[in-house]
């Protein structure tokens, strides 16, 4: 039988056995309630500071902006209904017609409970926001802009860090961007951003992991109650050793990044090249996007059907985002893009990492043509 190839490293990421190690040792060791009072619940407690400093240093923010949290949807979520609820006289966000659906239910949640008003901006062919077309969309009572850094689905990566100099400089609203997948993969710029949401998994990290980076200014209405933990911002016992390995998978991660983004971004390369000697195939993913993400559809075979003639000869991929893979609709991604029914509901999500080979390229790329030339 062929080796399993995995594809889908947008979707979640294989934990890197450090990270793996070194929490395994501290469950093992480290049980206690980190709020207990008696010594081992301190030294968690100081353990978990010590990590969070280190996460802060990592993204050159203050220790006290770190939230420990269950991940980026947790992270998104709190971000929207968490500062917009504080937020006191305002009843307007700003985001995309193509974010995580965390951040777009989080604003219809808004909008159906509590009566704010959401601009979703659009996307151009590439996949990305326009910054004049945010700029335009703010309001005097725009509460948050949120948008994200680059998309899941497409690999587009949008101009942040000028849609948040405007909001800082320019307005009283508030700027958060979900850089869930363009942590480790691209640089980040969190001069002007308010918020920031990342997630572990995606990092080769532990599932059920992540921060929300929250500046000192920002008002904040706690979504889950409790004690005091994370200052207050979010009640609950601490997933305590999963935060103390926060900072080490973030580190591993962006070393990784300085010595793996060219040898991934020539295996997307020779992805796309192997593409385009296809008959058919349209590529949805832009030219500038993630260095690891291609997006394409072959619009005679539906994405569901193309996935599974793809696992029946070893290749684990995507079509949608997979939070949204059980939806029977089309890419809303694509839809908002501009693109046909067709198109979004045949599209296909390949994503790299570094331990992805030229040879697996290859074999998928003729993987591909076998399945065309016998469904297509």
């Amino acid at each position: 039988m062929r080796d399993r190839v995995y594809f889908d490293n947008a979707s979640t990421t294989k934990t890197d056995p450090d990270v793996l190690k070194t929490y395994i040792s501290l469950l093992q060791k480290y049980y206690v309630n980190s709020e207990s009072l008696y010594d081992e619940g301190t030294e968690i407690s100081r353990m978990m500071e010590k990590a969070r400093a280190a996460t802060a240093g990592l993204l050159e923010v203050n220790p006290d902006e770190i939230i420990f949290t269950s991940g980026s949807a947790e992270s998104n979520s709190a971000a929207i209904k968490s500062v917009c609820l504080a937020s006191k006289g305002r009843k307007h966000i700003v985001t995309s017609m193509i974010e995580h659906s965390s951040i777009l239910n989080a604003c219809r949640q808004m909008e159906r409970l509590f009566g704010w008003q959401v601009t979703y901006v659009p996307v151009d062919e590439n996949g990305s926001v326009h910054a004049e077309d945010v700029i335009a969309a703010i309001r005097d009572d725009t509460a948050l802009v949120s948008i994200m850094h680059a998309n899941n689905e497409t690999g587009a990566v949008n101009p942040i860090s000028e849609i948040a100099e405007y909001v800082k400089k320019k307005t009283h609203a508030y700027m958060h961007s979900d850089m869930t997948q363009s942590v480790g993969k691209i640089p980040l710029d969190l001069k002007n951003i308010d918020l920031m949401s990342i997630s572990a998994h995606k990092i080769n990290g532990l599932k059920g992991s992540g921060i929300l980076m929250k500046r000192r200014h920002v008002p904040f209405e706690p979504l889950i109650n409790g004690g005091e933990q994370e200052f207050g911002y979010r009640g609950g016992t601490a997933n305590a050793c999963s935060d103390m390995v926060f900072a080490k998978t973030l580190r591993l991660a962006l070393e990784r990044q300085k010595k793996d983004e060219a040898g991934i971004a020539k295996l997307r390369e020779r992805l796309l090249n192997g593409l385009a000697g296809i008959s058919g195939i349209l590529i949805n993913s832009p030219k500038d996007g993630l260095p690891c993400t291609v997006n394409f559809s072959y619009e005679k075979i539906p994405s569901e059907v193309m996935q599974n003639a793809l696992n029946r000869r070893g290749f684990m991929v995507s079509a949608r985002s997979t939070c949204e893979s059980k939806s029977a609709n089309t890419s809303y991604v694509l839809k908002a893009m501009g693109y046909s029914d067709a198109r979004a509901s045949s599209c296909i999500r390949v994503s790299l990492s570094h331990e992805n080979t030229a040879e697996e390229v290859d074999a998928f790329i003729q993987a591909l043509k076998e399945i065309i030339s016998q469904y297509g």
